[in-house]
């Protein structure tokens, strides 16, 4: 069995409040806590830093926890968390963003999965085949490299791995993405290794990639990567974001 916890912070730098922002008639934050609720989570809470949030997580059931309002990271508050309530260092908890309201739950339970079928590794996450050179070299796209049996090498922003054979006059001559993988940004933590890695201080990788997740590698944690079963659904960073996951859902069914 597993956990979840969702870090609901109130501010956006793109996006101001988007967690509470109405999505066919429901707050963002709403929608992800219902579909973390589907995955068969032995405990589901939103965890923040904002009064509001808290009211808005009870009118619709759910249990939120107040939080630091000092955390630069969801990993931070979900370890708070879990030391406050002093879940056991071996339990898996996995860390769903408030900004996925159309993540699916199979997902959620596959992330756990994931750690419940290594003992060695101390987190578990997933990634979705790239389909195309111009994602390969999209900085934003996240790429994840593996070993063999699915250990985590690296994570970056820049096209790995790269073909030299196909790219002859460099970087835009690229013809081949085939083998490339992009992260999908969902984590399970073991508790102890939740609370490890809430205590170190960000790595030279971490803080040339700007990628949370390497610290985890700089430190020599395990990290176990699993192809994901389905494709995540559209995050929310900007308006157009919000009105674009707003059309899907309040979309006729034909």
């Amino acid at each position: 069995m597993f956990r979840v916890v969702i870090p609901a912070r109130l501010a956006s730098a793109r996006l101001a409040g988007k967690v509470l922002r109405p999505i066919g008639g429901k707050p963002m934050v709403q929608w992800v806590y219902e579909r973390a609720c589907a995955a068969g989570a032995r405990e589901v809470l939103i965890a923040t830093d904002d009064e509001r949030i808290v009211s808005a997580a009870h009118s619709f059931g759910a249990e939120a926890v107040l939080t630091s309002g000092t955390h630069v990271s969801g990993t931070d508050r979900i370890a708070e968390v879990a030391r406050a309530r002093r879940w056991p260092q071996d339990d898996i908890v996995v860390n769903v963003q408030a900004d996925e309201p159309l993540i699916p739950p199979a997902l959620i339970g596959q992330v756990a999965a994931v750690l419940q079928a290594h003992p060695q590794a101390d987190v578990g996450t997933l990634a979705i085949p790239i389909s195309s050179v111009q994602e390969l070299l999209d900085p934003n796209a996240v790429k994840v490299v593996t070993d063999a049996s699915g250990r985590a090498l690296y994570f970056s922003r820049a096209p790995i791995p790269w073909n030299r054979d196909r790219a002859p006059a460099g970087l835009a001559s690229q013809r081949d993405c085939g083998g490339a993988r992009r992260h999908v940004g969902i984590y399970a933590y073991r508790v102890g290794a939740l609370l490890r890695l809430a205590q170190l201080a960000p790595g030279a990788l971490e803080a040339r990639e700007k990628l949370e997740q390497l610290r985890a590698l700089e430190y020599g944690l395990a990290v176990w990567v699993a192809e994901a079963l389905e494709a995540p659904g559209p995050d929310v960073n900007t308006l157009a974001d919000l009105e674009r996951v707003t059309a899907l859902v309040t979309a006729p069914v034909r």
